[in-house]
């Protein structure tokens, strides 16, 4: 969120080659952010099968305004945005890795 202009910005897009861990890992240690994934899977049935999760980052570390900021504006974001399925928030990386991706 660029707080001066009051507005959600792209800060960075990945590659559908990138893997899960490259997006957790691109997520900053001690700042909050709001993540889109779209994680293609194989079901049990062999059928290719698509979710996109909207993620709430928002480590112990970061600053509390900015927190307050993120949670005070995350519904009203979330709403702009179609195709989510599965919401996540997270406050580590325990919290969102892959195996709770997986079992959303």
């Amino acid at each position: 969120i660029e707080e001066k202009q009051k507005q959600v910005v792209v800060e960075k897009v990945g590659e559908p080659t990138q893997s899960y861990e490259d997006f957790a890992e691109s997520l900053p240690a001690d700042e909050c952010r709001y993540a889109i994934y779209d994680f293609d899977f194989v079901t049990e049935e062999n059928c290719q099968k698509s979710r996109i999760f909207f993620i709430a980052w928002s480590p112990d570390t970061a600053r509390v305004r900015s927190k307050m900021i993120y949670a005070s504006s995350k519904d009203r974001f979330k709403r702009e945005l179609d195709g989510i399925q599965v919401e996540l928030q997270a406050t580590d990386p325990t919290e969102m890795g892959l195996d709770v991706i997986k079992s959303r």
